[in-house]
């Protein structure tokens, strides 16, 4: 039988501590590394509704890519959301693992399946990390993705491509309709701050989930397209993604991805315009 830390030396593996953030919470935040697990609940983020999922299937891990505990905490008590559910956690003895940015990062990481899923050739990082893996030859280490698409697009036709790509109905955009498109950079998440690396690049277009509003500015001020398709769209496949990956690895669990999360976000498109 597996326990929590074969299935964590699986994750370090696929998504390497190494390639997260300086400001991250990353790897097992609750848990006992010797307890056996039969079975594991993948999901983005977990909230309440995820941790009661977990608690009424019996399940003995979460991977949850956003960490809990993200900013340090005084007190763990029933009193807030967060508190209560750590507890419930804890006492129905659930650990809790988060990969976050390092997968984000990782060789065969989220930016990189968006890219792949998107059929950009010549992949490569938008922000490479410098380190002694790069002088043995190791390739992709660092965080983002830009590649090069097999034909030129417009900004709508790209759009429509990642609508399919992302199975969403809509979403939004910076970019004049006539922009001739054949580099894209990607930054999963709300990652627009890779907009400069994106441009460095050579990138006519950065696609990320979401961004605020002055980042929507600068794109357009640098001529370029910003594509934000959403935070959920853009990284909730890759955690169903990992349940496929855990399962390959450790068959004899019951490993599946949460079906009580969904987007937060619900787009009204009924609305006629003024």
């Amino acid at each position: 039988m597996s326990n929590v830390a074969e299935i964590q030396d699986y994750l370090v593996n696929l998504a390497p501590p190494d390639l997260a953030e300086s400001w991250d919470n990353v790897g097992l935040l609750t848990g006992d590394p010797a307890q056996n697990v039969n079975q594991i609940i993948t999901c983005l983020t977990l909230t309440p509704d995820v941790a009661a999922e977990a608690i009424a299937a019996g399940a003995d891990l979460i991977i949850s890519h956003h960490p809990i505990l993200f900013r340090p905490v005084q007190q763990i008590t029933s009193t807030t959301v967060e508190g209560k559910m750590l507890l419930d956690l804890i006492q129905a003895k659930i650990s809790v693992y988060s990969p976050h940015t390092s997968y984000d990062s990782a060789e065969r990481g989220i930016n990189w399946q968006l890219a792949n899923l998107l059929g950009l050739e010549e992949i490569g990082v938008l922000r490479p990390i410098v380190s002694l893996s790069e002088e043995s030859g190791e390739q992709q280490r660092g965080a983002g993705r830009y590649g090069t698409l097999p034909a030129e697009f417009t900004l709508p036709q790209l759009n429509q491509l990642i609508k399919q790509a992302l199975k969403v109905n809509s979403l939004q955009f910076v970019g004049e309709s006539d922009l001739r498109i054949r580099r894209i950079g990607i930054a999963c998440g709300a990652a627009a701050e890779f907009l400069r690396d994106a441009h460095r690049h050579d990138c006519q277009v950065l696609l990320t989930g979401e961004a605020r509003f002055h980042a929507c500015l600068e794109a357009r001020a640098l001529g370029m397209g910003l594509i934000l398709p959403g935070h959920y769209a853009t990284e909730r496949p890759a955690m169903e993604r990992m349940a496929l990956l855990l399962q390959q690895q450790f068959p004899e669990l019951k490993i599946g991805a949460s079906q009580q999360e969904t987007d937060p976000l619900q787009w009204d498109c009924d609305v006629e315009p003024a």
